[in-house]
């Protein structure tokens, strides 16, 4: 492993160490592990599409994704320095799996505040052993939890980011819109205001991937991607719309029984109408699996309207010609103000 890497994870290792109790080093030390076995199993792709004895498939893939970099690189203007040019085979399903939590009667998530990125509303762990672990404990204090698997995140450049094999379960369009909003994440991330960078970096992905089609002559990109971002919005915008129903029983005066038993009687019609809604050809069928397991309060709290301001963000673009690298500059300078003042701003966007 390169020196800067080594210096950058025991340089976290030690700020954990100094700012965190014995549960908190617990955590920081199986996240700087799980993050070192990433780093030490990274193989150059050039290597593995050049080896006649890599699956086809694979190279294939490979070549696509170092295909897609170079044009983000080239005509995105996205810094994709280093990142994806290495693969590691994880061997598993998933890269971390990360722990939501919330009160028995609140739709409000339990936060975790860590060095560097901030406060989040949930634990990531490197195997899914440890994350039931931690949800166990969660539960026994009475938290409503959920555990779930994510293919793939970013370190916001502290390290060089590899393809990982969890990118292989996309198809090519979700793998590019991937790719694109990962790095949008190097060009902008403000500490803190999840619905500002996720917005952004959609809007990236969006146009990068409108960009892309046009490059490849394949149409249909962008018309599928479309179709599987809008059954995206339908399906959080039914569960906000729950959320907020109860929300509204947990706030009441009822008594601890009643509540409970109205909880139960709302995440029995939210599937109801999920079903319903199926029926009417929506693709909806696409969340059956999430549907299917125990609906509680930390589950409905781990789906969040946090693409709210992508409309804005393209009206931003179109306001500079869709020349890229003045909208960066305009979003960082936006990026600049108060939390407040960059949602009033981006909102009469909206108003317009």
């Amino acid at each position: 492993m390169e020196i800067k890497t080594y210096l950058v994870l025991t340089g976290l290792a030690l700020l954990s160490i100094a700012v965190c109790g014995c549960e908190s080093v617990h955590y920081y030390s199986q996240a700087i592990q799980g993050q070192y076995s990433i780093l030490e199993g990274r193989q150059p792709i050039s290597d593995i599409i050049a080896n006649p004895e890599s699956p086809v498939s694979l190279r294939e893939r490979l070549a696509h994704i170092l295909a897609v970099r170079q044009f983000a690189e080239n005509e995105l203007q996205l810094p994709a320095e280093n990142h994806y040019l290495t693969y590691v085979d994880l061997r598993r399903p998933y890269v971390v799996w990360n722990v939501f939590a919330a009160p028995e009667f609140s739709v409000s998530p339990k936060t975790w505040c860590y060095p560097v990125v901030g406060c989040a509303a949930y634990r990531g762990y490197f195997t899914e052993k440890n994350a039931r672990q931690y949800a166990d404990g969660l539960i026994s204090q009475g938290y409503d939890v959920y555990v779930a698997g994510v293919t793939a995140y970013s370190t916001l450049g502290w390290f060089d980011d590899p393809v990982l094999s969890t990118f292989m379960r996309y198809s090519e369009n979700q793998t590019a819109a991937l790719i694109f909003h990962e790095l949008a994440h190097q060009v902008l991330y403000v500490k803190g205001d999840t619905a500002f960078n996720e917005s952004f970096a959609t809007a990236v992905e969006q146009e990068g991937l409108k960009r892309w089609q046009e490059k490849i002559q394949a149409s249909h990109l962008f018309r599928d991607y479309l179709r599987d971002y809008r059954r995206q919005q339908q399906f959080i915008r039914l569960i906000m719309q729950y959320r907020q129903v109860l929300e509204t029983l947990y706030q009441s005066d009822a008594s601890t029984l009643d509540k409970r038993k109205q909880k139960a009687s709302i995440f029995s019609e939210l599937s109801d109408e999920f079903d319903r809604l199926k029926t009417n050809k929506t693709g909806l069928s696409a969340y059956d699996n999430w549907m299917d397991n125990s609906l509680n309060n930390a589950k409905i709290s781990s789906v969040a309207a946090y693409h709210d301001f992508v409309p804005a963000f393209h009206k931003m673009l179109v306001e500079h010609d869709g020349n890229l690298n003045q909208f960066y500059t305009a979003c960082r300078e936006l990026a600049q103000g108060t939390k407040d003042e960059r949602h009033r701003i981006l909102s009469s966007y909206l108003a317009n």
